[in-house]
């Protein structure tokens, strides 16, 4: 009797781990696929900001779909915004810690702002979890031999403007 409620607590904990052990992946809103295709689709003919306003649209169907926080960043990154591409990998690892396309994708885009330590503990980060082999582990190993992109004054095209004394 002194062990009744202990063992109920018990058999209570383990049943319910054992139903979240059980339940299946969620499936996403239609609608939000749907939206998440024809921003694909606009990213591949070079309409970033179609591309994200589509994206958007589907994460304000579906908050919990995943996959276009990985959408979203790479549009950002492709726009040359790499802090608002690190946010978005980081909300797909938090909800996916071990997603290596977001660790990949964050390190690409932490080398591109110039934090290539930063970068070096994400590709730390990858081999430990799939190996050197993986295919974002090679990636990233690429991007961070390449180093940060170097911004010359010619690249800006602008010239600076003469003052007279």
């Amino acid at each position: 009797m002194r062990f009744t409620p202990a063992a109920l607590a018990l058999s209570l904990l383990v049943a319910v781990t054992a139903s979240v052990g059980l339940a299946a992946e969620r499936e996403p809103d239609p609608r939000a696929v749907v939206l998440v295709e024809q921003g694909r689709s606009a990213q591949a003919s070079g309409d970033l900001q179609g591309a994200i306003d589509a994206f958007e649209a589907a994460l304000t169907i579906d908050p919990a779909y995943d996959a276009v926080y990985l959408d979203l960043a790479d549009a950002a990154r492709q726009q040359g915004l790499q802090g608002k591409a690190i946010h978005y990998y980081r909300e797909t690892l938090e909800r996916e810690p071990s997603n290596l396309a977001a660790i990949s994708g964050e390190g690409a885009a932490l080398v591109e702002k110039g934090a290539v330590e930063k970068a070096r503990r994400n590709l730390a980060r990858l081999t430990s979890l799939c190996g050197g082999d993986c295919a974002e582990a090679q990636e990233l190993s690429a991007v961070i031999e390449r180093g940060p992109p170097v911004l010359t004054a010619e690249a800006t095209g602008t010239e600076p403007p003469v003052t007279q004394n």
